[in-house]
């Protein structure tokens, strides 16, 4: 038996994942992670910059992942668009029309397209408008070159609510204004790939989004139907110019007017929409008396999606794939501008460190941290810390960040640092103590850095979330210290990783901003 799997189903997952992000029971992060993806350890390469390599989805690398995450930044309704594939208004180009039957049994006449959403049917103008098409002056079986309509001479540029003419060139083209793309949207969604569609469609108060869905609500209006393809235009039909015909099926309502010359259906019109119809049928029985068996018309009524186009353009337009955007800046101390990361990835409510309660502030650090004195030599991003404890064990971790300016460091612990050398669980002389996780001290001895050599104390006076290194500007150093400690802000594994990104590594400076934009196609 077979079965498949309906882009309805997709479209109605990225609904749903666009809505889990919106809940305010719901708090998702971009964040960015693993700063020495190439030093021998756990879920790294030696050749990460030239051979990066895919991400490993199982519960040991995805922990691996939450002990080398760094910071995140929440995901806003302002942050997350569902997105079509982006087809720019060209002058002299064929467009497809809407129809709600191309399928493997009646691919598009032009692209030959098996789906609807395969096919290009809509167009974003120069000024990011977008129209769909309603028809492009084609006729005839989809096997013939008339089928393949017109080539597009006039842009469409209107914002009227009715199908239209673009210009007066007579390219056949009539097209229906849904929506502009926003400013704000252009800023920071904009793709040479895509075209961002707009949130909060079906309930939105936006004048112009909203009179648009109104407009396609046939059951106010009573307007779905606004095309009638001639597939055949027969012969023997009564003269005569628009002669008014009903529309039927399982709807009501619609009518059409219908031309006739020299026997055969040059035009037809919708006169009127109607509400209700899945299929449709023109009703030519008080024009057809004496039309031979083998010489009827065959017009196709054209049925929208939903209750009219307009009225759900998620469906219309076929929005199975998000776009989500995350900007890491200096704005804030929870984002160092000294590291480097190798990983992006989307996090679903990760949990305030010591508690079960999600975190859901608009940015999180997922380091601890060290507030330095006395400070020999500068510490290496990436590279391995440690310190005797008073107990004289070896407290360790990777340095993730260095403020030089605020003499604090960032680190973060993972399987690395426990593991032997082979990177797994492997026996060796010492388990007993370097298997083990010892935390940092802050009455213990110095701080020393294996690469850089780099030595330093613990600023056990030091206590608070702000410092003033200076005398003269009070910084914010985004988590709190308790004699020159400070713990992450989220519980070390919290939350559920549901992307990640494998990158070649990349350095951050205090003049460079990283603009993340993250596809998920359903």
């Amino acid at each position: 038996m077979s079965a498949i799997v309906t882009d309805q189903f997709r479209i109605l997952n990225a609904n749903n994942f666009v809505d889990s992000v919106e809940s305010d029971e719901n708090a998702y992060y971009v964040f960015i992670g693993l700063p020495n993806p190439d030093i021998q350890g756990f879920g790294r390469s030696s050749s990460w910059k030239t051979n990066t390599p895919d991400p490993v989805d199982s519960f040991s690398r995805l922990a691996h992942v939450g002990d080398t995450m760094m910071f995140g930044k929440k995901i806003s309704s302002k942050n997350i668009r569902r997105i079509i594939k982006r087809v720019n208004w060209t002058a002299g180009s064929r467009y497809e029309m809407y129809r709600d039957d191309y399928s493997s049994e009646n691919p598009s006449p032009i692209e030959s397209a098996s789906r609807l959403y395969g096919a290009k049917y809509y167009v974003m103008n120069e000024d990011y408008r977008v129209y769909i098409c309603i028809s492009n002056g084609s006729t005839g079986d989809r096997t013939s070159q008339t089928a393949k309509g017109n080539i597009s001479q006039d842009e469409p540029t209107f914002t009227d609510l009715e199908p239209s003419r673009a210009g007066n060139s007579g390219d056949g083209y009539i097209w229906k204004y849904l929506f502009t793309v926003s400013p704000s949207d252009i800023i920071k969604f904009d793709s040479t790939e895509y075209i961002t569609v707009p949130n909060s469609w079906t309930t939105t108060a936006d004048a112009q989004i909203r009179s648009v869905r109104e407009n396609g609500n046939s059951l106010v209006n009573n307007n779905q139907i606004k095309h009638v393809y001639i597939e055949n235009g027969g012969g023997g039909y009564a003269e005569g110019l628009g002669q008014e015909v009903s529309i039927i099926g399982d709807g009501t309502g619609a009518k059409a007017r219908v031309d006739v010359v020299s026997g055969t259906i040059t035009n037809v019109t919708v006169s009127a929409g109607g509400q209700g119809y899945s299929y449709a049928l023109v009703d030519l029985g008080s024009i057809s008396n004496n039309v031979p068996a083998n010489n009827r018309a065959k017009l196709v009524p054209i049925i929208p999606p939903a209750l009219g186009h307009g009225s759900d353009i998620y469906k219309e337009l076929g929005t199975d794939k998000v776009l989500i955007y995350a900007r890491f800046d200096d704005s804030t101390k929870d984002f160092p501008t000294d590291t480097k990361f190798s990983q992006i990835g989307i996090v679903k409510n990760p949990t305030t460190v010591g508690t079960a309660n999600t975190y859901t502030t608009n940015d999180f650090s997922s380091l601890q941290a060290l507030k330095l004195s006395t400070i020999t030599g500068t510490p290496t991003i990436g590279e391995k810390i440690v310190q005797t404890t008073q107990t004289n064990q070896i407290a360790e971790g990777y340095i993730a960040s260095w403020d030089k300016k605020t003499q604090v460091l960032k680190y973060f612990r993972d399987r690395s640092l426990n593991y032997t050398t082979t990177n797994d669980q492997t026996d060796y002389a010492g388990i007993s103590t370097s298997g083990r996780i010892y935390e940092f001290e802050s009455t213990a001895n110095v701080i020393l850095g294996e690469v850089s050599n780099f030595s330093a104390n613990i600023d056990t006076g030091f206590s608070g979330i702000s410092t003033n290194p200076t005398g003269t500007k009070l910084i914010n150093l985004g988590t709190t210290f308790k004699n020159g400690l400070s713990d992450s802000e989220i519980n070390k594994g919290s939350g559920d990783i549901i992307y990640l990104d494998n990158r070649p590594l990349i350095a951050r400076n205090e003049r460079q901003k990283e603009d993340v934009k993250i596809i998920l196609e359903f």
